[in-house]
């Protein structure tokens, strides 16, 4: 045990070697003499408990007197100064000095959230800040919903007949044309909207009634009733008037086969509205059925423009040449005037690659025919009919109000060029 350091226990009677207390005492470090023999013995510290007080009443210091009411120290104030104001009165405020004045307001040091309620506070005007999608968005919203912020489109110089046409059933045709109307009609321009569909489904749009018995377009064209006889106001809107019809519309596409002149019929009734009562219409929007029947070749007769609306789908893509072809042939042998002015996308989902490669091909191949203006996918624009309302004053702030709006400002300012 020497090797390892630990002092050598004496072995008196077991006949062990023993070691001195100084060998064992160096091999661990501690000193030879006394010392460790005193520390050993050295007595432990006292623990000492503190002994209580007793309580002495005399030395708890007083309490604070107490301050005296409001009124006294309204009245304890020194002769020639005013006493201090008792609570709840307002002292008056000190002028604030001109370095102190805030700043002018300067909208470019102010955070992304800061610049949008700027421009939700400031008139309707285009700002800087509306270059952001989310102030385009507040902008368009604050145009929507306030009526200082309806400015009115610019009126075209003539008066604009437009075909809404598109023998693929389904891509929004009815829609298209019920809320331009209604957008157009809100920014101060006179709309007509002929519903030329036996579905009568514009007519619900436009909350006109248009049950069996009502006088509609089929009157005009079977028995030249005058339109100024069958027209009537869109509900709620003013400066819209719409001639509604009805299921009795299914059997005109018959009867005009043996009628003289049975390609011009709608035409004829157009012009002489036009000429009288009408004299003020700024829009004829003519809403077609999905065919390329009698009555879609009426419709194109008795306009100029031809506006096309396209889903955002391959289908909608494929019967599109045939459309083209017809309207080549009304232009060549009926009415040399007509010509396809607007391509309208609808349907559009920003969620799918296929709706961006539509898009894509419609504008390469149309150009700016197309309008820039995308109509999204919207549970409002499918709501409105049920209402007997369009989307324009069903939601006003709606996705596919918005849109809508938008592409009417488009149709608008391109017709005022």
């Amino acid at each position: 045990m020497s090797a390892l350091g630990w002092p050598g226990r004496r072995r008196g009677t077991h006949g062990g070697r023993a070691r001195s207390a100084e060998s064992s005492s160096r091999g661990l470090g501690w000193p030879a003499d006394g010392t460790e023999a005193a520390v050993r013995s050295a007595p432990e510290p006292a623990v000492t408990t503190p002994v209580e007080e007793p309580f002495d009443e005399a030395s708890v210091p007083d309490p604070p007197a107490a301050e005296p009411p409001a009124a006294e120290l309204a009245t304890a104030a020194p002769a020639g100064e005013e006493p201090p104001a008792l609570l709840g009165e307002v002292l008056p405020t000190a002028a604030v000095p001109p370095e102190v004045a805030p700043a002018p307001y300067d909208p470019s040091v102010l955070e992304p959230a800061d610049r949008l309620r700027a421009i939700l506070r400031d008139d309707a005007g285009a700002t800087a800040e509306e270059d952001l999608p989310i102030g385009k968005q507040a902008a368009a919203a604050v145009r929507a919903t306030s009526p200082r912020g309806r400015e009115p489109f610019p009126r075209p110089p003539s008066r604009r007949v437009i075909t809404v046409a598109n023998q693929k059933g389904g891509v929004g045709k009815t829609t298209t044309t019920v809320n331009l109307a209604a957008a157009l009609a809100l920014h101060g321009a006179k709309v007509l909207v002929i519903d030329l569909d036996p579905q009568g489904n514009c007519s619900t749009g436009l909350g006109v009634p248009h049950t069996v018995g009502t006088p509609d377009v089929y009157d005009v064209l079977i028995e030249q009733v005058p339109i100024a006889d069958v027209v009537q106001p869109a509900d709620g809107i003013d400066d819209l008037w719409v001639v509604p019809a009805t299921i009795d519309l299914a059997g005109a596409e018959i009867e005009l086969v043996s009628v003289v002149a049975r390609e011009s019929r709608l035409k004829r009734a157009v012009e002489a509205y036009c000429a009288g009562p009408g004299a003020d219409v700024d829009y004829v929007l003519v809403d077609c059925p999905p065919s390329l029947g009698l009555l879609t070749v009426n419709a194109m007769v008795a306009t100029t423009e031809v506006l096309i609306p396209i889903q955002c789908e391959y289908y909608a893509l494929e019967g599109l040449g045939q459309l083209l072809k017809n309207i080549d042939l009304v232009q060549q042998h009926l009415n040399p005037q007509v010509h396809v002015s607007t391509i309208l996308l609808t349907m559009y989902d920003a969620r799918t690659k296929l709706a961006d490669q539509v898009a894509e091909e419609v504008r390469t191949h149309f150009g700016d025919t197309v309008l820039s203006t995308r109509i999204p996918r919207s549970v409002r624009v499918s709501e409105a009919p049920g209402y007997g309302q369009s989307v324009v004053t069903y939601d006003p702030v709606s996705r596919g109000a918005l849109a809508y709006v938008e592409a009417a400002r488009e149709l608008a300012v391109r017709g005022s060029a």
